[in-house]
């Protein structure tokens, strides 16, 4: 097993490819100390490791970035469709800066109560409530906060249905309010994502201590 990327093994082997972050972490772990063992599965807690919730959501983050700097041409799909396409493939790259939110978020929590302790009270963390998980997070102001609730609307159902589901049709004026009203370009929204990812060093700081 290599630490370096392998994209020869994902096309033999996708799905375990890329199931094997915490393989590789292990592998990583006894490189450095010559501590550990080969076990098949991880403990409840070992999954809690804070390095892999913070790569996770690197991971996360670059996909992001990858599908933002692209433009697809749509060729396959006919005229009238191609603006739909873009809107929808916009609207998973917003998903996955969520996603990418959302798990730098819960990192920070992990580190910030302990990975026992996490895992003990985890079902308070069930959730995709960006604003609420960021709660911590020093400086945000209204807009930031607005963005936040926007962006939790794509990981909850905007950037994977163009259907909020039955009873909740309003979802989609709600994003279009929080759009409009706070006037939210691009460049903000990256900002605050971020910001709040780069408040991931302070957390580290903070739990380390002084050296």
């Amino acid at each position: 097993m290599s630490f370096e990327p392998d994209r020869k093994a994902f096309a033999a082997d996708p799905l375990s490819y890329s199931s094997m972050a915490w393989h590789k972490w292990e592998l990583a772990q006894f490189a450095a100390t010559g501590r550990g063992e080969a076990r098949p599965a991880p403990t409840r807690t070992e999954l809690k490791n804070p390095v892999l919730w913070l790569t996770q959501a690197h991971a996360l983050s670059e996909a992001a970035r990858t599908l933002v700097m692209q433009t697809p041409s749509w060729e396959s799909m006919p005229v009238w469709v191609r603006g739909v396409c873009d809107s929808q493939y916009c609207a998973a790259a917003l998903m996955l800066v969520g996603y990418s939110l959302e798990v730098c978020l819960k990192a920070m929590l992990i580190l910030r109560t302990g990975e026992d302790s996490y895992a003990s009270d985890e079902r308070r963390y069930h959730h995709h409530n960006l604003e609420r998980l960021a709660e911590f997070v020093p400086d945000l102001n209204a807009k930031d906060r607005a963005i936040l609730r926007a962006l939790t609307h794509y990981i909850e159902w905007a950037g994977r249905y163009p259907d909020p589901g039955s009873g909740r049709e309003r979802k989609l004026e709600e994003l279009f309010t929080l759009a409009e009203g706070h006037e939210v370009a691009a460049k903000e929204l990256f900002s605050v994502a971020g910001r709040v990812m780069k408040h991931a060093s302070a957390v580290v700081e903070d739990v380390a201590g002084p050296t």
